[in-house]
């Protein structure tokens, strides 16, 4: 952790913490319930972060008020969907570093001493870890985010294909999008149905282990370069009733030996994640899908397949090109044994004011089913 410094009465410092990457502020200044959103806005805006000293829900109030102000410069849409999706991360980068200048202090014990701040000890035990030496500051929209992924972690996410619910953790991409789960609930086992083992690569809360093994499958390894993916899919296969089934391990995307099923649900944009919280979303240079491709045709049992869950967002955004994914899959000497397709049924695809609106509305999920050529 950096270090940042302001003055209240006296010279002061504390660590600076932030788990969406955003930068160290150079200057703060303390700021209370007297502080006007035009003039926090300009502020922030010219690099200056404030750290706040008054009432909690005020704090909430001028955060929304300044995103107002942000929300005055959305860039308009460009004519193409690359450029809308370019824009459109440019300016989210930029309304996140604005908003990320109101910080908050938070003590040694991960309690908020500001008036009227909620009990947010447990929800900052999971998002940042056992209490550690000495107050550190962070901002407030990343501090409602983890109170948020607290909410969710507590109440769960229902799965349908499993009549049961999952419950993510913090920085643990949530699958609420479940049509990609009924593909591999529904999709025709190989090995004639009697698969002993199966690999699911890239884990996340365990979500499609869990599918697998319910699905009557003998031992589902499941595998996550995340420690926290790691530890939120072991909590929901003790929740599910599944850790004699599912075994986690990780770091490695493959785990040792052979499997007669091998799933990989990768993340579907191949762009830069800003931070480690973006990486259930951006797969910078398209990595993780390579490498399960890569590695898939030495890692099957005989007449075992690959499933790779893949949307074509990508593909409409002018990001990847169908042809290419063809050729990687040919190249790693797979071939196509069959294909299954999903459309969205998320809220977005009816959101006309999203400028990729279009491009949701047309996406579709897609289960390939690979088989060594």
């Amino acid at each position: 952790m950096s270090t940042i410094h302001w003055v209240e009465a006296q010279p002061r410092s504390a660590r600076w913490h932030s788990e969406s990457g955003l930068p160290l502020p150079r200057r703060v200044v303390v700021a209370d319930d007297r502080m006007r959103a035009a003039v926090a806005h300009r502020l922030a805006c010219e690099g200056t972060a404030l750290l706040w000293r008054g009432d909690f829900h005020n704090a909430r109030q001028l955060l929304r008020a300044m995103d107002r102000r942000v929300g005055r410069s959305t860039p308009g849409v460009p004519g193409s969907a690359a450029e809308a999706f370019h824009a459109q991360r440019r300016f989210r980068a930029h309304r996140a570093r604005v908003l990320g200048k109101v910080l908050v202090l938070l003590e040694e014990d991960h309690t908020l001493a500001l008036r009227r701040a909620p009990d947010v000890r447990r929800a900052c035990d999971e998002a940042y870890g056992p209490p550690t030496d000495g107050p550190f500051a962070v901002a407030l929209t990343e501090l409602l985010g983890a109170i948020s992924a607290r909410e969710w972690r507590e109440k769960g996410v229902h799965v349908p294909a499993l009549g049961a619910r999952v419950h993510p953790h913090y920085g643990v991409f949530a699958p609420t999008r479940s049509e990609y789960v009924d593909l591999v609930a529904r999709a025709p086992l190989p090995c004639g149905g009697a698969v002993r083992t199966a690999f699911d690569l890239g884990t996340g809360t365990g979500v499609l282990a869990a599918v697998l093994a319910r699905r009557g499958i003998g031992q589902v390894v499941a595998t996550d370069v995340s420690a926290r993916a790691r530890e939120c899919a072991r909590a929901n296969m003790r929740r599910l009733g599944l850790t004699a089934t599912v075994r986690v391990t990780g770091p490695g995307l493959y785990p040792d030996g052979r499997a007669g099923l091998v799933v990989c649900n990768p993340p579907w944009v191949p762009a830069k994640p800003a931070s480690d919280l973006d990486l259930g979303v951006y797969d910078a240079g398209g990595g993780m899908l390579r490498g399960f491709l890569g590695g898939l045709a030495g890692r099957l049992e005989p007449g075992g397949e690959g499933w790779l869950v893949l949307s074509d967002l990508a593909e409409l955004l002018g990001l990847r090109r169908r042809e290419e994914l063809m050729a990687a899959v040919e190249e790693a000497g797979l071939r196509v044994v069959g294909r299954m397709d999903t459309r969205p049924r998320h809220a977005r695809v009816r959101d006309t004011g999203d400028p990729l609106h279009a491009v949701r509305a047309a996406e579709v999920t897609s289960l390939w089913r690979l088989a060594a050529a």
